[in-house]
């Protein structure tokens, strides 16, 4: 294949998306230019003795859109960071979030670290100075930008975060809600560990129960028996295969990771990988399955499946192997993983992509979720647990009655149970998801000339964006 004329940047790849959308939105020129500019970039340098030495860190905190408050986006600690990268993703945020109806605008965060090259009392000081930097420029607070955790950063570094902006901001009621990703016992909510992954399980399922559109792929209707290979063992990456295994009877066949890849056509039991993994620290060595070296752990990803999750690093996919794909369906779990010239091969070829701004929207979905108990100061379920419970309780009761057939004691319990914090979480994230691929999928039926998935979610989000503008008055 001849190798196009010129690599575009992840930021001009994500315009171009923008761009090729615009035109069937219907909104007139200056406002589409609005809507896709980055409203604010803030850029800082700043020192951190590490080793008895003073390291200057490179970190950024973009703003894309203000059509909504507080701005909303994770924060990533990765040597691949940078201004390109954290406008991109910071762009996709502010659309994630119309795409599945969360009232934010979108930002992102990056500070320019291999985090694992730090011991956790230095990544705590890196992480205590950026926020530092963050609350004196204002670019965070719950009615202002909340940050939440991305690649390199979990529940620990929010936990950091969290302190040091209530260290700073004493009577802020609120202040819990600055960030999102806190662990539960730091006013977290349950189930944002797993959110992503388990949005990304919905978000696939509901795409293969429309019997037309598995037909075109030559699929049947479900997930029940489907092969799935993943890449990336993260938090995204596990809980995608845990859930799909588990909840979807989908079958695992390839892994590919850091330190190489897997592949078994018979299938991979995704819990045993996991626990081999984190007791040797390596996926090389696992029984029973096809080994890829490191230097070719990228070759799993072309081989047979019916689903591929590239659930890594952005550009996975590129020119160079978008034709050697043999998946059927692309589910988008990390950011931008497929090119835009990538694209174009696999929609010629007749291969599904569910794009990112909405499969991987599950967490960002949470995150609204612990905003609002951190806002509420309650948790779910608190009010309603036991009034459902004793209601539920008591309808059983009065069916034994008029029957005369009594009902064992562990069904009642299980038909008789309150909802509590997680069931609420996961009961919202699954109708979140499932709307909002309809609304996409509505998008794409009605208007002939978009053919791609991908472009019905981007002018479905920027027609969102474009309403809330025009609601506001700013354009006439």
């Amino acid at each position: 294949m001849t190798e196009p004329a010129a690599q575009v940047s992840f930021y001009q790849s994500v315009i171009n998306y923008f761009d090729k959308a615009a035109p069937h939105t219907g909104l007139h020129k200056g406002l589409l230019e609005q809507i896709k500019i980055c409203n604010a970039v803030y850029r800082m340098h700043f020192p951190v003795k590490i080793g008895g030495e003073f390291q200057v860190i490179e970190a950024y905190r973009v703003q894309h859109s203000h059509h909504r408050l507080p701005t909303k986006g994770g924060i990533r600690y990765s040597m691949h960071v940078n201004q390109d990268e954290v406008m991109a993703l910071a762009t996709l945020m502010t659309f994630k979030c119309a795409i599945v109806d969360v009232p934010f605008g979108g930002a992102k965060g990056g500070v320019k670290i291999n985090p694992w090259e730090y011991s956790p009392s230095q990544l705590e000081r890196i992480t205590r100075r950026y926020t530092t930097e963050l609350v004196k420029r204002n670019f965070i607070g719950p009615a202002i930008d909340v940050p939440a955790p991305d690649y390199g950063t979990g529940s620990r570094e929010m936990a950091w975060i969290y302190d040091t902006y209530r260290a700073f901001k004493e009577g802020d009621i609120d202040a819990a809600g600055c960030v999102t990703g806190k662990p539960v016992t730091q006013q977290g909510i349950s189930g944002r560990t797993e959110a992503t992954g388990r949005g990304v399980y919905y978000g696939i399922r509901e795409a293969c129960s429309y019997k037309d559109d598995m037909a075109k792929l030559g699929l049947t209707v479900g997930t029940a028996g489907k092969t799935m290979i993943i890449q990336g063992l993260g938090n995204v990456g596990s809980y995608t295969g845990q859930i799909s295994q588990a909840e979807g009877d989908m079958k695992i066949v390839g892994v590919a990771e850091m330190e190489g890849g897997l592949y078994d056509p018979k299938g991979i039991d995704i819990f045993k990988l996991l626990e081999f993994r984190k007791e040797t620290g390596s996926l090389i060595g696992y029984p029973a399955a096809m080994t890829f070296e490191k230097k070719d752990r990228t070759k799993v990803l072309e081989m047979e499946c019916d689903i591929l999750v590239p659930a890594a690093l952005e550009s996975q996919i590129t020119w160079e192997n978008a034709d050697k794909i043999k998946a059927k369906i692309v589910g988008e779990a990390a950011n931008g993983p497929v090119t835009s010239k990538a694209e174009e091969i696999l929609l010629k070829r007749g291969i599904l992509i569910i794009p990112d701004l909405f499969l991987n929207a599950g967490g960002v979905t949470v995150s609204y979720f612990e905003w609002l108990k951190n806002l509420s100061h309650m948790r779910f379920g608190r009010m309603e647990k036991r009034f459902n419970q004793n209601t539920y309780d008591n309808i059983i009761t009065l069916i034994e009655t008029t029957t005369k057939n009594r009902i064992g004691d562990r069904e009642r319990s299980i038909i008789a149970k309150g909802a509590d914090e997680i069931d609420l979480v996961r009961s919202g994230l699954e109708e979140t998801m499932i709307n909002a691929y309809n609304q996409i999928r509505e998008v794409y039926k009605r208007k002939k000339k978009i053919s791609d998935l991908r472009t019905a979610a981007f002018v479905n989000a920027i027609s969102k964006v474009g309403s809330d503008y025009l609601n506001m008055g700013v354009f006439p």
